[in-house]
């Protein structure tokens, strides 16, 4: 008898193992190349409309899946406050089967969609107890009321993006940018909604549903790229704060028939000669230049590199690579020190320039998830603050500091001037290379500047030379003044 107990328990127990191998297999090895039979439609049409993981900020949801019966798929993607977040969480397109690149629907899809290795337990859970498998959550690291008033603060008829970092540990605590849209416009059911939506939003200047400008657009960073030449000329031991310097008001490029000028409206025609921190406050182009040329291309891009340039990166978004590429001439060098020819940033970039500055020299890597949790709300991954590198030493930050006070107190920041506390900061205006008469324009920056918390960074994109200098100083006083209150 207990033999034959024992025969049957033994049986019982491979077939237990082997319809858990199978189910397994199906789910695990198998499913992706079931799911995608173009034959198994019931199979897409279940997966598409399945409920996806809540993206919050602050606790409340601001994409959230809810029942639907008004159509084949059982759930509908919704969007909250869609203006303010579009470019943050891109969006899910159950016509398309599938979630934007340029957001973290897409870049955390697989969680999102309780598809991750993390989750695999949850979906044999499912298997046998019928029940529908839940996406995890993903809390991101913005503050709702400062994503507000950044939104509030760009114009609706200006490319502009701002960008809130706390530069001690990475996390974004805002990043917006505009124009913006509507993401429940491409959530809908109907293809052909579908379809007269992207290509109306296609049609709208200046907006890019498909990447965020943040982190996806590298333009010309202009004068703000002297942070990065300033940097190459401290640790070469040849400069100080107060080396006295040649300012001509301009110079002829070598191998080439071009002159570099300062700008003609700046105080730099009121000196020939100055301290490098007074040409820096200024922002004169003509001696970074020829310094530039004398230290040579390897030592500028060395610095830059050093800050993240030539340097892709998921923060979890994908962040396209600022680029500092090789320069075939003095001249190129030259005008690249500057930030221009060839010479491209992002505005997250910029920010991380400043951000390393504040950190006395630490570069903190950019996070914009602070937790990611399972549907029974157990955390699956918590990202901690990670160095990204070590760009300089600290006396070379607390210089650049120095230099970077000047540059609001008695140089071209002094919009972002604050009577509560110090702010540093670096502005840049760059030539975009058209006809059009207009400039990229930067601030990027932080404060307090004796104890720096957070890093700002505004920019505009083919604005007036007047309109964007106001904009980005003024942007960027209201931005600290108001993370600062906090």
């Amino acid at each position: 008898m207990n033999n034959a107990i024992r025969h049957t328990w033994v049986v019982s127990v491979a077939l237990f193992v082997s319809l858990f191998a199978a189910l397994s297999l199906i789910q695990v090895v198998f499913s992706d190349d079931l799911n995608s039979d173009s034959r198994n439609s019931r199979q897409t049409i279940a997966d598409a409309g399945a409920p996806r993981g809540p993206i919050t900020v602050d606790g409340t949801p601001i994409a959230e899946s809810v029942p639907s019966d008004t159509t084949q798929y059982d759930y509908q993607r919704v969007y909250n406050e869609p203006e303010l977040y579009s470019h943050l969480t891109g969006y899910f397109s159950v016509v398309q089967g599938r979630a934007s690149e340029a957001g973290i629907e897409g870049a955390l899809n697989e969680e999102i969609s309780g598809h991750s290795d993390s989750q695999f337990f949850d979906r044999i859970t499912a298997l046998f107890t019928g029940e529908t498998v839940m996406g995890a959550q993903v809390e991101l690291t913005i503050d709702p009321e400062l994503q507000r008033l950044a939104y509030d603060q760009i114009p609706n008829d200006q490319r502009g993006t701002i960008i809130v970092t706390d530069l001690r540990n990475g996390e974004i605590k805002a990043m917006m940018s505009k124009p913006s849209y509507d993401t429940n416009e491409l959530a809908v059911h109907s293809s052909t909604e579908y379809q007269e939506n992207m290509e109306r939003l296609d049609e709208q200047e200046g907006l890019h549903v498909n990447y965020n400008v943040a982190v996806g657009r590298p333009i010309f960073p202009g004068s703000s790229f002297k942070l990065i030449t300033a940097l190459a000329m401290l640790e070469s031991g040849d400069y100080e704060l107060d080396t006295e310097l040649d300012n001509p008001s301009s110079i002829d490029l070598p191998q080439s028939d071009r002159t570099l000028p300062n700008f003609a409206g700046g105080n730099c025609a009121q000196r020939s000669q100055a301290e490098l921190n007074w040409i820096f406050a200024q922002s004169c182009n003509t001696p970074f230049a020829e310094a530039a040329m004398e230290l040579g291309e390897e030592s500028i891009q060395e610095a830059a590199e050093a800050y993240g340039w030539n340097e892709a990166m998921r923060i979890p978004v994908y962040v396209q690579p600022s680029r500092f590429p090789e320069t075939t001439s003095d001249a190129e060098l030259a005008l690249s020190s500057i930030g221009q020819a060839s010479v491209t940033a992002t505005p997250l970039q910029m920010n991380m320039a400043a951000a390393a500055i504040g950190n006395g020299g630490t570069l903190m890597k950019p996070q914009l998830v602070d937790t990611v949790r399972g549907s029974d709300l157990q955390i699956l991954s918590n990202p901690e603050p990670e160095v990204l590198n070590d760009v300089m030493d600290e006396s070379t930050a607390g210089e650049l500091n120095e230099m970077m006070v000047g540059v609001v107190e008695e140089g071209t920041g002094w919009r972002a001037d604050s009577g509560r506390f110090q702010v540093a900061a670096k502005t840049g205006t760059a030539e975009r290379g058209d006809d059009t008469g207009t400039y990229n324009s930067w601030i990027t920056g932080f404060a307090p500047a004796d104890d720096p918390q957070y890093a700002v960074t505004v920019v505009y994109e083919g604005i007036d030379l007047g309109t964007g200098t106001d904009l980005t100083g003024r942007q960027m006083l209201t931005m600290l003044e108001a993370v600062i209150d906090e």
